[in-house]
């Protein structure tokens, strides 16, 4: 089940400022504020969704398709497409989700580790 009170769901509403990236209608992109990496934002769809499995079974296709094609644009903004970068969700207490609120990070700006 949504929880409304997550810290994604009150940043949404402005509750609690973020450092904006992007946004539209469908997401808002903004930076990590315990980042992993140089460049460390986290996109979020304006939807009340858990995880990665609840945003693609509850949203309209048309929905899941904008968020995508605002990750990819936010790709271009951060010029980080040449040298390379890491989009993460995770899912679940075994996948580390730490916020009930689907969102994929982006991390570039310098090499990044390999997966274990």
């Amino acid at each position: 089940m949504y929880d409304e009170n997550n810290i994604f769901a009150k940043i949404l509403k402005k509750e609690i400022p973020c450092n904006k990236i992007y946004e539209d209608e469908h997401s808002l992109f903004f930076n990590d504020i315990n980042p992993q990496a140089k460049i460390h934002v986290l996109g979020i769809p304006k939807t009340q969704c858990v995880d990665y499995s609840d945003f693609i079974s509850l949203s309209d296709p048309k929905i899941i398709v904008a968020f995508f094609q605002s990750v990819n644009l936010v790709i271009e903004r951060l010029n980080i497409a040449s040298k390379g970068y890491r989009i993460i969700t995770n899912s679940g207490k075994d996948g580390g989700q730490e916020v009930p609120h689907f969102h994929i990070h982006i991390l570039a700006g310098e090499k990044i580790g390999s997966l274990r």
